[in-house]
């Protein structure tokens, strides 16, 4: 037993006495794919070494059961509970047949002095409280910055959307009595149907008329206002910008003018305006509704909601979904994307992963101070995929390079940050995911590169 222990990275520098405390008095388990170790809610039963196999780590959260950590060869569990007393707060099941030693909870109290014990369960009971407090705030760090970019982003499309519901009954009300006032005017059939046809090509031309600069614009308007002053319309100035922009010319209305024998003009174009106002005003409702049905299936795919907590996805849509998300903070950013485009799909935890790029980008941003450029790169290489996200801020300084996934270590103002976005990002690659992530910074250039596992990515 003892060479299989030394195997381990954490027993190998263990003495053959200290060895024994373990051997000695343990029990061999063996369990088959799938078999539980202990549930949630189980009284504690001892420490388990995993010497053969895998372990998985699940807790039922909202109903869900979400993988908290996989566990290999040479590490050990139940610790917690062992040492406070409390029952397990996860449930512990292989994913291959395995292989565990079983330390008893009496067992272990023999090994060590009472003082020992309390010590270690003193401890114990604090590094719980203290994972569950840096649990919480990586929650609500991650809950503010998709909330911030998701009140910004969905802030204008609502509120063109109130415009345009606000402005509608006005404008479909004046279609009402423009209506009214043609129907009294007794035009010939003939007349109405050139009439129904004008309208219906500047419905047409207005949805695809080129958009003109404003200098253009405004010599348009005025020249159309004085053809409008010349034929004894009263108000010129409101009808001139709409017709302007469905593209309407003095000659077509020469034209109009002669087909219906110059009556009722400013009624007519009363109808025309009221017509091409509500069209637009529909347009914008479309159009506002659509961009927050986007950003809600944006969000919906960022966090995974209604998903099982892995999944088989793109990476790529990963990170277009964070760049949504965070748009209003990349306005002034040039993204420059390099992606590959064989890239194999991987099994991950994909909101834990958009939860990576969501702190590097952003970290990215405020690096740069919003302005600059941000360029993303994707390859595959000796099964892995690689993502490689640099911005041209700053850089990072080389004496603090080697503590930056320190958890709670920020170079932010008091207030400004948490400490947790890059330890977040190296737990959730390098533990999660068995990946890792490096950095190269240099003033100009900072560079992160995630390295992600085809074959175990996820711990699959």
């Amino acid at each position: 037993m003892f060479p299989e222990l030394r195997q381990h990275a954490v027993f190998e520098n263990f003495s053959d006495d200290e060895l024994a405390c373990f051997t000695t008095p343990g029990t061999q388990l063996t369990l088959g794919e799938g078999e539980a170790l202990f549930y949630e809610g189980d009284p504690p039963r001892g420490l388990f070494i995993l010497l053969e196999g895998e372990l998985e780590i699940t807790k039922v959260i909202n109903g869900k059961n979400v993988i908290l950590a996989t566990h290999q060869e040479g590490s050990f569990v139940g610790e917690i509970s062992l040492l406070t007393g409390n029952p397990h707060t996860a449930t512990a099941r292989t994913t291959k047949p395995s292989r565990l030693l079983r330390f008893a909870k009496d067992q272990f109290a023999e090994q060590t002095s009472p003082m020992v014990n309390l010590m270690l369960q003193a401890m114990a009971l604090r590094l719980r409280n203290t994972e569950a407090r840096v649990q919480q705030d990586e929650k609500l760090a991650a809950l503010g910055k998709l909330s911030a970019g998701l009140a910004h982003e969905l802030n204008n499309p609502a509120s063109a959307n109130l415009r345009a519901a606000e402005q509608l009954p006005e404008h479909v009300f004046t279609l009402q009595n423009t209506m009214i006032a043609l129907n009294r005017l007794a035009f010939t059939p003939e007349q109405m149907d050139e009439l129904y046809a004008f309208q219906s090509r500047l419905v047409e031309r207005a949805a695809n008329a080129p958009k003109l600069n404003p200098i253009e614009q405004s010599d348009r308007e005025s020249a159309l206002e004085t053809w409008l002053e010349d034929q004894g319309v009263r108000e010129g100035w409101r009808f001139a910008p709409v017709l302007v922009g469905a593209g309407v010319t003095t000659e077509e209305l020469d034209a109009l003018v002669g087909r219906i024998q110059g009556r009722g003009l400013e009624h007519v174009l009363a109808w025309f305006e009221s017509t091409l106002t509500i069209v637009d005003l529909l347009t914008t409702l479309r159009q506002s509704a659509t961009r927050i049905v986007d950003l809600i299936q944006s969000v919906k795919a960022y966090s995974y909601m209604d998903q099982s907590p892995r999944q088989e996805v793109n990476i790529h849509d990963g990170i277009e979904d964070t760049l949504k998300i965070l748009a209003h903070k990349l306005k002034g950013v040039t993204i420059i994307r390099d992606y590959a485009p064989d890239l194999p799909r991987l099994t991950v935890y994909g909101s834990e992963l958009n939860q990576v790029w969501t702190n590097i980008i952003d970290n990215a941003i405020d690096a740069m101070q919003g302005k600059g450029t941000l360029k993303i790169r994707t390859w595959e290489e000796l099964d892995h995929v690689l993502v490689e996200i640099t911005d041209d801020g700053p850089g990072i300084s080389e004496a603090i390079q080697s503590r930056i996934f320190e958890p709670f270590f920020t170079t932010k103002g008091v207030g400004e940050g948490t400490g947790l976005g890059l330890d977040i990002v190296y737990r959730i690659v390098s533990q999660t995911h068995k990946g890792s992530v490096d950095v190269h910074s240099v003033p100009g250039e900072t560079r992160f590169t995630i390295s992600l596992p085809i074959h175990t990515a996820g711990g699959s």
